[in-house]
């Protein structure tokens, strides 16, 4: 098999990473400068990760609320003087299902809210979301709730000229089907030319 310099280099390259993978040779943890990959979220959470919109059951105003929820970050608006931006955790084992909100950060005039809880019921039927709250204890049903929100999964609109803010990298157009292999570091190894 004859092969280019560069592509000789190149496959002694992925070689000794593949071989250092083999034989189990450590690395140091990540630095504050090099991000890590975020754990799996628990099939309860994933189910609830998205862009949600609906009402507060009984508002005979209709005011829209959004939820958006990323990983365990939990965002609830319904206006610039009535939002929250919380952490979520999913305790286990709990009938109905139970959501406990830890707020984090909110509209002004709401200060006196940030690091309390909000202990909620929820459950997921026909693509609607519903949340229950009521007072310092969590509902024990959806009828006893003081107050409850129904709440769709929606694909947020995109404006005009707006670009993604999805974090899926985005393929580029001019990427070859089948890139050739040894290719790859041919913009970061030049070799001496003889």
């Amino acid at each position: 098999m004859n092969m280019t310099p560069k592509g000789a280099l190149a496959f002694t390259v992925v070689s000794s990473l593949l071989l250092c993978l083999q034989a189990g040779c450590t690395t140091r943890p990540p630095t504050a400068s090099q991000p890590t990959t975020p754990p799996p979220i628990a099939s309860e959470l994933q189910l609830l990760q998205g862009y949600w919109e609906g009402a507060m059951v009984g508002d005979e105003a209709h005011q829209k609320i959004t939820i958006t929820i990323t990983n365990n970050s939990f965002h609830f608006h319904r206006d610039k003087n009535f939002w929250f931006e919380t952490t979520i955790t999913l305790p286990a084992g709990t009938d109905p299902k139970q959501l406990h909100a830890t707020i984090k950060g909110c509209a002004p005039g709401q200060e006196s809210s940030v690091g309390k809880v909000v202990l909620a019921i929820f459950k997921i039927e026909d693509g609607t979301l519903t949340l229950a709250v009521d007072g310092d204890e969590p509902p024990k049903t959806f009828a006893d709730a003081s107050s409850r929100y129904n709440v769709k999964k929606v694909q947020p609109q995109r404006r005009k000229g707006e670009t993604s803010t999805s974090k899926e990298p985005e393929t580029p157009t001019n990427a070859p089907a089948n890139p050739d292999p040894l290719k790859i570091f041919d913009d970061i190894i030049t070799l001496p030319s003889r």
